[in-house]
C-alpha cells in the first residue's frame, strides 16, 4: 500500500483582463434564458394526417410537456407561440420570438411520406442541393397559403419555388453554428438515449426559421405515415419520451453556452493565493483527469487569453462539438483543485472528466480503479 502523503498546492496570484468575443449579448446575461416553443400547425391547419393522426395535436402535446418542465427551472422563461388548438400564421410565430428577445426558438413538427420512411431529423435554416430537404420545407411552408394575406406578409414568397428559398438564409447565417449545436444535441439524444432512428441534422429553407433572429431549429419527431412510428408518436409514452429528450437537449445546450459566454465578457478577475492541505495523494495510474470548461461548435484557438488566462489547455471534436479541457493529471485530488481554479476564473459549469488511453470513460468507473499498486 502506498503511504498517505501530505502535500500543499500553491496557486499564484494574478490579475488579467478577459478579451471580448463577438457573441450576441442576449437575455442570458440579463437574466433568464428565454426559450420560445412553437407547436407546428393548429386550428384549421391540422398538419399531416398520416394514419389518421393529427400532427397539430402531437406537436402541441410535446411542446406543452417541454415547457412544463423548463418552467420548473428558475433559469428559464418559456414563451409559447400557441398553447391551444389555434391557427398562428408563420410570420406571427417569428414575431412572437423576436418580441420576447428569445435566446432560442424550437419548432416541433411531425413528418410524412408516401412510403414507410421513418426516423427523426432536426433542421436548421440553410441551403443544400437536396430535393428531399426541399420537399420537407415545401410541405411545412405551404401553410402560408392558408393565410388571408400571405403575398403581402411574405413579400411574394412562393413555397413551391426553389428560387424563393435562396433569400431565406441570410438573416439566420450568424446563428448557424449555435443552431447546429442544438440540433446535434437533439439528434444525439434521440439516437443514443431513446434509440430512435436518426436521419441526422439537415439544412433546408423553412419560412418559420427565417422569421427569427436567434438560434433556431425545427424538429421533425418522426413519420406519422409509418405504421409503427406513427402509433408511438400518437401515444402518451411516445410524446413524453420525445418531450423529455428535447428538454434535456435544450438544458445541455444552454449549459454548454454558459462557459463560452463567460469567456466573451470583458471583466477583471483576481485569483488569490490558495493553500490546500491534501491528506492523501490519490493517483490513478493510467487514468487521466481533465476539467471540461467549455463546449460549442466554434473551433477556438488554445491560447490563455481565450480562456480567462488558463493554460494547460486541450480540446477534441465529437461530432459537431468541440470540447475544451483544462489540466491533465492522474491525481484526482489535484484535478479537484484544478476544477476550483477554473470555477474561480468564471467557468461555473466546469466539471471533471476521465480518460483511459485517450478514450473518455465515465468518471465513476475511473474512481473505482484500485490505486494500491500505483
Amino acid at each position: 500500500m502506498k503511504q498517505n502523503v501530505k502535500c500543499s498546492v500553491f496557486l499564484a496570484v494574478f490579475i488579467f483582463l478577459i478579451p471580448a468575443f463577438n457573441f450576441t449579448v442576449s437575455s442570458q446575461e440579463k437574466g433568464k434564458f428565454v426559450v420560445v416553443l412553437d407547436a407546428g400547425h393548429g386550428g384549421h391547419d391540422p398538419g399531416n394526417r398520416g394514419n389518421g393522426y393529427k400532427e397539430k395535436e402531437i406537436a402541441l402535446n410535446v411542446v406543452l410537456a417541454v415547457g412544463a418542465t423548463l418552467e420548473k427551472d428558475d433559469r428559464y422563461k418559456v414563451v409559447y407561440t400557441r398553447k391551444t388548438d389555434k391557427f398562428i400564421e408563420l410570420h406571427e410565430r417569428g414575431s412572437i420570438a423576436n418580441k420576447a428577445g428569445a435566446d432560442l426558438f424550437v419548432s416541433i413538427h411531425c413528418n410524412s411520406h408516401r412510403s414507410q420512411a421513418s426516423g427523426t431529423e432536426t433542421f436548421v435554416l440553410g441551403l443544400h442541393a437536396n430535393n428531399e430537404n426541399f420537399n420537407v420545407a415545401k410541405n411545412e411552408n405551404s401553410v402560408i397559403l392558408l393565410e388571408d394575406n400571405y403575398k403581402a406578409n411574405y413579400d411574394g414568397f412562393d413555397p413551391n419555388s426553389p428560387e424563393s428559398i435562396i433569400g431565406l438564409t441570410l438573416m439566420q447565417e450568424e446563428y448557424l453554428d449555435q443552431s447546429l449545436t442544438l440540433a446535434s444535441f437533439v439528434q444525439n439524444r434521440f439516437k443514443k438515449i431513446l434509440e430512435r432512428k436518426s436521419r441526422g441534422v439537415k439544412q433546408a429553407g423553412f419560412v418559420v426559421l427565417h422569421q427569427t433572429y436567434m438560434p433556431s431549429v425545427l424538429i421533425e419527431l418522426g413519420f406519422l405515415t409509418n405504421n409503427k412510428e406513427g402509433k408511438y408518436l400518437n401515444s402518451k409514452k411516445g410524446q413524453d419520451d420525445m418531450a423529455k429528450s428535447i428538454t434535456t437537449s435544450i438544458i445541455d445546450y444552454k449549459e454548454s453556452l454558459d462557459a463560452i459566454y463567460k469567456v466573451s465578457q470583458p471583466k477583471t478577475i483576481e485569483i488569490t493565493k490558495v493553500t490546500t492541505e491534501v491528506e492523501e495523494d490519490k493517483s490513478y495510474g493510467d487514468i487521466t483527469f481533465k476539467v471540461q470548461i467549455a463546449a460549442g461548435s466554434s473551433d477556438i484557438e488554445l491560447q490563455p487569453f481565450n480562456f480567462s488566462g488558463l493554460d494547460q489547455l486541450s480540446k477534441n471534436k465529437a461530432g459537431e462539438l468541440y470540447k475544451y479541457y483544462y489540466g491533465n493529471t492522474s491525481n484526482y485530488t489535484l484535478a479537484q483543485e484544478l476544477r476550483d481554479v477554473a470555477k474561480g476564473k468564471g467557468f461555473d459549469s466546469c466539471f471533471i472528466v476521465a480518460f483511459r488511453n485517450s478514450e473518455s470513460i465515465p468518471l465513476t468507473d475511473a474512481l473505482k480503479v484500485d490505486t494500491s499498486s500505483n
